[in-house]
This record gives C-alpha cells, structure tokens and sequence, in this order.
C-alpha cells in the first residue's frame, strides 16, 4: 500500500500581483515580513485561492485616493461567502523604470496596471507621444519593460520592484499627488468577533427593492442610530439589468445597538450579508 501523504498547509495569502508589487507590501504589512504568499495574475484567482483552501487568506485593494474604487473587489467580495477581517492604508508613491540607459524622451509606451495609470495622467498630458499601456500588474510590468532592448518602454511600478528586476529609475513620484494611498482589505474564509470595547468597522452588502425612498429607509437606522458611514458603493446585478447591490461600510467605538440597527436594517432590504467586522486602530 502506498505511504499515505499529507497535504502542505496554506500558504498564508494570495495577493494581486507579482513579487514587488504594492499589494505584496501590504501582505507583509498585514501578516508580516515573513508570510508566505502566493502571486495571481487576477483578483479572481486570488479569490479563487481562498476559496478552494490553498491560502488561509488574501490580501486585495478596495480603493484608491486617486482612482477611486476597485469595483471588481466589491464584485468579488459580494460574490464570495468569505469574509473581511482587517485592514491596511499602503503609501503609493511610483516611479518609471527602464532598461539601463533608457531615458524619458526616447519613449514611445509605458506599461502599468491601469489604477496605476490612472494616478499618473498628469505624466501622460505632458508626454502626449507615451502611450499608456495597461498590463495585469505594475511589478508584472517591469520585466516587460526591461525585455526592450531598444529602451523606447518603461514601466510604471514601485521602487521596490525597480530594485528587485534591476531596473532603471528615469523619474521619480510619478503619481499626481503625493497624498497617494491605497486601501488593502485581509479576507478570510472564518470571521472574527472583536472586543465589545474596541473601535471597529463593517461592512455588509444588500440589495433594495424598486421602490421611492428603498435607499433612504435603509440608511434611517444608521443615522437613528448616530452611526458614521464611510462608504456607499453600488455594483450591477449581474443577470438583472439595472438593478444594483450595494456596499456599505461604517465605523462604531463600540457593538453596543450595532445588533440592533442591523436587525433592522435586514427588516427594509431584499438582502443583506455582513461581509466583514473587524478591530480598526
């Protein structure tokens, strides 16, 4: 009979990216300089991961301050039965790597995930003959840049992941405000409960009936209640033009009336999931 094996545990998170990139950072962040950590392609699969138990958590990006939101996380956080346990605020501050001896005028295409894009259009209007090239990931894009021998591509990326593949930095805070940060959320397959006596956040998800004031009767409690929300976001059903799921997230000192303003909220919705509630600093 064959020796009987047993399986490798999980891998501590999946993240978005390669090695070098932002989402990476805030994994070690969150789960420390020595977590193991699997690369994806796609947030899909980083989810999928999770999912099917080959990492304990993952590591994604809500939101950006210059972008704004990553809808596909809230697509895939309503769409999965997994739930949020914490929180990071990652300091984006990108360069343009090249091949060595690259240099800014002789550029004809910069690559970058397309948040990253975005964060940096004050670059692009002043080099109207760069084009901007969306790719999977910005440490992806490094090595993709550095393949042009002819130093007519570069990336956008952090300097991370310029010292990791041996790039060159041809310029610096490449993003169009200093004050560039990106919201990364730790999801799990098990929630957590925090102390009664800590500040914390939720999030849940819900859906609404087709009706005049379906949204204001859904927020009423919060207000009732002197809860601060801090984010409404909506997302399409998908299968059901038109029709929206939403996305709210708020912040307590306290789960004293929480309970109860979300009986009541889940008495005025179609639906309602509590997506995460976790201890906030």
């Amino acid at each position: 009979m064959p020796a009987r094996t047993t399986p490798a545990p999980p891998l501590d998170a999946a993240y978005q990216g390669r090695p070098g990139a932002y989402s990476e950072s805030a994994a070690r962040h969150l789960l420390g300089a020595d977590a193991s950590l699997l690369p994806c392609d796609t947030l899909e699969e980083a989810f999928a991961a999770l999912a099917d138990r080959r990492v304990a958590r993952a590591v994604v990006p809500v939101e950006n301050t210059l972008a704004g939101t990553v809808s596909k996380t809230y697509d895939l956080l309503l769409e999965h039965d997994l739930t949020v346990i914490g929180e990071h605020v990652e300091h984006i501050d990108h360069v343009l790597i090249g091949p060595a001896g690259a240099s800014v005028d002789r550029l004809v295409r910069v690559l970058s995930h397309p948040v990253a894009l975005a964060q940096c259009e004050r670059f692009f209007r002043a080099h109207p003959e760069i084009t901007a090239v969306p790719v999977f990931d910005t440490a992806g894009a490094v090595p993709l840049a550095l393949e042009d021998a002819e130093g007519r591509t570069a990336a956008v990326a952090s300097r991370a992941a310029a010292h990791l593949y041996g790039g060159s930095v041809l310029r610096q805070h490449l993003q169009d405000h200093p004050e560039n940060f990106t919201r990364f959320v730790l999801v799990s397959r098990d929630p957590t409960t925090p102390s009664s006596k800590s500040a914390f956040k939720t999030i849940i998800g819900l859906r609404l009936g087709n009706a005049p004031g379906a949204l204001w009767r859904a927020l009423e409690p919060f207000a009732n209640a002197g809860i601060n929300l801090t984010k409404i976001e909506s997302r399409p059903v998908a299968g059901r033009p038109f029709e929206y799921a939403f996305v709210l997230e708020f912040q307590s000192d306290g789960t004293a009336g929480v309970e109860a303003v979300l009986e009541e909220l889940s008495q005025r919705t179609r639906w309602m999931r509590v997506i995460g509630t976790f201890a906030t600093a």
